[in-house]
């Protein structure tokens, strides 16, 4: 009988490989097609398209010292959304706090869609600008 319900080790491996920055083995979890969409107005914010964009938008999160912690994973049947608490503090002073809900879209065994849902959209787009 076939499950209804995502595979959780694809998105562990995502969160696992940001974690440490490793863009190789990103590229083993993002499908070719992938797309991303986050909310707001900063360098962060819009809908990419491809590895090389999302991997580029992860790097410059990361350069930024984004601190991730992970509360929650919620599993469905086509994919996996992280309920994440990001916290940031950028030396001109500014800072980030912010609670957010990355749903992963999964196919066959790839992340196919990213969708970022944001609690302080402004502030997360002030941060990143």
């Amino acid at each position: 009988m076939a499950s209804n319900r995502a595979d959780v080790t694809v998105a562990e491996r995502f969160l696992g490989a940001f974690g440490s920055q490793d863009w190789e083995s990103l590229r083993t979890v993002l499908a070719p097609d992938l797309a991303w969409s986050m909310p707001g107005t900063g360098t962060i914010s819009g809908t990419i398209h491809g590895v090389d964009a999302a991997i580029d938008r992860l790097r410059t999160i990361a350069a930024r010292g984004l601190n991730t912690e992970l509360l929650h994973v919620l599993t469905g049947a086509y994919g996996v959304t992280l309920s994440l608490h990001n916290t940031a503090r950028d030396a001109d002073g500014r800072t980030l706090d912010e609670h957010l809900a990355t749903v992963l879209t999964i196919r066959e065994g790839r992340v196919a869609a990213i969708d970022s849902y944001v609690s302080d959209v402004d502030g997360m787009s002030g941060f990143f600008n």
